[in-house]
């Protein structure tokens, strides 16, 4: 019974404080090739969503996997190098470096040579590092065991194992009891999935509004006055023809449905989550939206084969729910030449994200193709308030083409970041759109046609305005040309750095100069070039000198979410200015290798492990008292150390983070 509450108690405290990750299990195992030869492999079984960084990565980037062979009496000779399994090779945008990474399981294998008789176990220690969408994990290291078949056992090895068994035990009875007894003062949110629901909630949207361009097309929007009146004029009462149109929508929804799920399953949930940054897919997804741009601008139309669409229609004729149903199935293969275009785009885009992101996509579509017809089956007389079929639908395509025709750059940006080619470079990106966007606004004017335009006697409101949008949105994008960050497309150009000049021409984009003031002792200048401390004691110091309370910035030199808060997140004007004017920063890297002191030294209490190097002091702090172990992980602090605000994780709504800095500025001033 003891040990059952004991266990409630943990699992209350795991959820009431900061989360513990551990995603990482290492198992070993030893193939004999000859008789002093043999083959120890290690296996790294990865939690899903996580990823571990290879042993091949250059300085600089998130701290590699290394193995350490424990060799004191000279029994063995390593031959050749610890080997990997191939993984997943990325050009990382944020460390502007080829990074190797694995998911879901790593095997790794050294082999070795016994140069004596001396045949025993060999132990060995992993040093390693892992992330994944919302946190990254300080390096870590684990003990590794390989049990050699047939080695003797010693008494003294039999001791130290006994001794090391105690040990584990003792300290770990002592975390679960410090557990239990300590109060938790502090809650921390997940934000992985609020991050994740964001995105799929974003997608669907995205896809739904993407459902409603689809209907203003010449090949879908026709056919809603159709479709409608055959329902109301074959049904015989309006009840059946209002259940049959619903009937007839809920079909469409259940075809895009299958469609997504099918991709989902052929492609896995996250196998295109990795493929994103692979060069051969994103150059095909490029030759892709280029096609489909073309066909929307009126070069061909793209179409299934006229026996599928004469086969299926024959089969809406046979009345009842699977008439109706094959009734959508018509739909979906007649509007193909339009519908086709912008349902592969969202593939693509969704597939890209991983996860059930795919099938999110395509009920946000279906659902906003379905709807009209529903409702619309349900209120006859709105249809007198459509307007009426004629060039504009034309012109819905092409603006969907010239979007299409953006959006294929992207990918062609990313092979080109991937090979380091340097030939779709910021300006050049940027310049691309310029042209394309200008090009789209001449059009809009009415000063450009295109094939299957109809005669434009006259620009209508609606048109001019959209003009004006694009015209404006033309202009926003001149002035990235010089190094003007261009917020409202962040994400879809190539970094600042990647250009050719990455401080702007003339050095009008470098901010690393700008507005700096003198250093307080012990200070320099981090992130945005906000004065931070990298010592706890001497940031607390000058927070108490300074009147101000305290963010601590559990963080890494290798953590990638780290660099994108700082990029995307503390680069906004107002949050800029809370750091820099009304906090004390202090960052604590848990990633530090600078060895400690060897009276400064100590084993943790938490987790038994020697700490050694200031990272492991620094996460060691932030394990045993907030019961976290992720970066990046912002507390807002007063002099005492007392929490002003509920811990924060990786956060990247701007707003939300705002707030919360300055709830913890109203808590300090009370």
């Amino acid at each position: 019974m003891k040990n059952i509450t004991i266990a409630f108690l943990l699992l209350c405290s795991t959820f009431m404080s900061g989360q513990m990750y551990n995603p990482v299990k290492w198992k070993t195992s030893v193939e004999k090739i000859s008789e002093k030869e043999y083959l120890l492999k290690a296996q790294a079984e990865i939690q899903s969503g996580w990823h571990l960084y290879g042993q091949f990565i250059e300085e600089g980037g998130p701290s590699r996997t290394a193995f350490t062979f424990k060799n004191p009496n000279k029994s063995f000779e390593l031959i050749g190098k610890t080997t990997e399994e191939k993984g997943h090779e990325v050009q990382d945008k944020i460390f502007n470096m080829e990074i190797k990474y694995f998911e879901d399981k790593a095997l790794f294998t050294q082999k070795i040579k016994f140069t004596s008789d001396n045949i025993a176990n060999i132990e060995a220690e992993v040093e390693f590092m892992v992330c994944d969408d919302s946190n990254c994990l300080p390096p870590s290291s684990e003990e590794l065991k390989f049990k050699i078949p047939n080695a003797p056992k010693t008494a003294a090895a039999e001791k130290v194992n006994a001794d090391t068994t105690d040990a584990i035990a003792e300290n770990e009875t002592a975390a679960k009891e410090e557990i239990v007894q300590k109060e938790v003062k502090t809650t921390v949110s997940n934000p992985a999935k609020k991050t994740e629901s964001r995105g799929l909630i974003s997608i669907f949207i995205i896809a739904f509004l993407s459902g409603f361009a689809a209907l203003l097309t010449p090949c879908v929007f026709p056919m809603i006055p159709m479709t409608v009146s055959f329902f109301t004029k074959q049904s015989k009462t309006k009840v059946a023809g209002i259940r049959n149109a619903f009937i007839y929508g809920l079909s469409i929804i259940i075809i895009y449905f299958l469609l997504g799920s099918i991709v989902t399953a052929v492609f896995g949930a996250d196998s295109l989550n990795a493929l994103s940054t692979n060069v051969w897919f994103n150059l095909i997804f490029f030759i892709l939206l280029v096609v489909f741009a073309c066909s929307f601008l009126g070069a061909f139309e793209i179409m299934l084969p006229n026996a599928l669409a004469n086969k299926v229609d024959s089969q809406a004729d046979r009345g009842g729910l699977i008439g109706i149903f094959f009734m959508a199935l018509a739909l979906a293969i007649v509007s193909f030449s339009c519908t086709g275009p912008i349902v592969g785009t969202l593939l693509v885009e969704a597939a890209s994200k991983g996860g059930i992101a795919p099938i999110v996509g395509m009920l946000g579509f279906s659902f906003a193709i379905a709807l009209p017809f529903s409702l619309f089956a349900a209120f006859p007389g709105w249809l007198n308030a459509l307007p009426k079929s004629g060039g504009w639908l034309n012109t819905v395509k092409v603006v969907l083409g010239f979007l299409e025709l953006a959006l294929a750059f992207k990918f062609l940006s990313n092979a080109d970041l991937v090979l380091q080619l340097h030939w779709l470079e910021r300006e050049v990106f940027i310049t691309i759109w310029i042209a394309v966007f200008g090009v789209l606004a001449l059009y809009l004017f009415g000063k450009i046609t295109l094939p299957h335009d109809s005669p434009l006697n006259y620009i209508s409101v609606g048109r001019l305005t959209f003009g004006i949008l694009v015209l404006s949105f033309t202009i926003y994008l001149i002035p990235g040309l010089w190094g003007a960050p261009l917020k409202l497309i962040s994400g879809f150009p190539p970094p600042m750095h990647y250009s050719e000049s990455p401080n702007g021409i003339g050095g009008s984009g470098n901010t690393e100069t700008a507005g700096k003031e003198a250093l307080p002792e012990g200070a320099e200048y981090g992130a945005q070039n906000i004065i931070t401390f990298h010592d706890y004691d001497k940031g607390m110091a000058f927070a108490k000198k300074a009147g101000k309370p305290v963010l601590l910035d559990f963080t890494g030199y290798a953590c990638v979410n780290c660099r994108k808060m700082e990029e995307l997140v503390w680069s906004d004007p107002k949050v800029l200015g809370v750091l820099k004017n009304d906090l004390v920063l202090i960052s604590l890297y848990v990633d530090d290798k600078k060895e400690l002191a060897e009276n400064e030294q100590y084993v943790s209490e938490t987790t038994g492990k020697k700490i050694k190097t200031i990272g492991n002091k620094w996460s060691d702090l932030q394990i045993k008292t907030y019961k976290a172990n992720a970066q990046p992980f912002y507390v807002l602090v007063d002099h005492n150390s007392a929490n002003l605000a509920e811990p924060s994780a990786y956060n990247p709504d701007i707003e939300n983070y705002y707030n919360w800095l300055n709830s913890g500025i109203k808590n300090f001033k009370k």
